[in-house]
């Protein structure tokens, strides 16, 4: 190989961290405690609306809290495939700290619900 050719080989590489270093670095930090959120706390989460999150207020003040990420499917609209795409963002204990509302790239197939 020649200089110019590793010279090229080293400019793609670097543009390709770059461009996945940009794209990890958009998604906001942070999570949301879904036993002490707010419903505009909760509709910080990904393809959480107002309606979804009133579901949620509305199924721990009536069931008590959540003690485990995974009983959030309990709630309507929010099934395995939700839970999938929120478990990153969510706990049961300590505080909300996501300050912003995730947004999760369309799937392949076109489609942005979440629930299934």
């Amino acid at each position: 190989m020649n200089a110019r050719t590793v010279l090229s080989f080293i400019l793609v590489a670097a543009a390709a961290l770059t461009i996945t270093g940009s794209v990890e670095a958009a998604q906001p930090a942070g999570v949301v405690n879904v036993n002490t959120a707010s419903a505009e706390q909760l509709q910080l989460l990904p393809r959480v609306g107002p309606a979804l999150a009133g579901r949620i207020v509305d199924f721990r003040e009536a069931n008590g809290p959540f003690r485990t990420v995974d009983e959030i499917v309990a709630v309507k609209g929010i099934g395995e495939t939700s839970l999938e795409k929120l478990e990153p963002y969510i706990v049961t204990s300590g505080a909300t700290t996501l300050a912003e509302k995730v947004q999760l790239p369309r799937s392949s197939d076109g489609s942005s619900k979440v629930a299934d």
